[in-house]
């Protein structure tokens, strides 16, 4: 069961989740990816208007923007959550860490893939944007209020604006 995988993950990396089922109804990082699957489901079934108004119904009860389009992976925690803006063509792999204020945002107009690609066990800090179509390696960790533009490799550490590697 997928959706008690997504609840445990939030327990084991919120040390203010007591129980799993506080999870489950209390948490509005995990509502937001429920109301993703389901305007997810209608996306891809070329019903974009139900997808956009389930997304909507999510965000205002979440304050989490997810666009029915954007791609993500299993166990995905979002910590705090308000203020997070995910966009169309983000991707988003397994075991990922988003903070509150974070943007995956594009940089063009243009019906292409314009959002970012995270890998797997990406940690995106508090306020973090990362615009256009970057790749994020794995097991990346991004500082609060860094500005990444650009590729990431697998296993670095980046703050800044614009980001850099900090990894020593």
């Amino acid at each position: 069961m997928r959706w008690l995988d997504t609840a445990r993950a939030y327990k084991k990396r919120d040390p203010a989740a007591r129980t799993v089922l506080e999870v489950i109804l209390l948490y509005p990082g995990y509502h937001a990816v429920a109301f993703h699957k389901i305007s997810r489901f209608f996306y891809k079934c070329h019903l974009y208007f139900i997808a956009r108004m389930v997304s909507q119904w999510g965000r205002f009860f979440t304050q989490i923007e997810i666009h029915p389009g954007a791609t993500i992976g299993r166990r995905l925690v979002i910590d705090h959550g308000g203020g997070i803006v995910i966009g169309e063509t983000a991707v988003i792999g397994d075991d990922c860490l988003i903070y509150h204020g974070v943007t995956l945002g594009g940089s063009s107009l243009d019906h292409v893939k314009r959002h970012p690609t995270l890998g797997n066990n990406v940690m995106v800090g508090a306020g973090a944007k990362l615009i256009g179509s970057i790749v994020i390696g794995n097991n990346v960790k991004i500082g609060a209020n860094a500005v990444v533009t650009k590729d990431i490799v697998d296993d670095d550490v980046v703050a800044g604006v614009p980001a850099k590697s900090i990894k020593r």
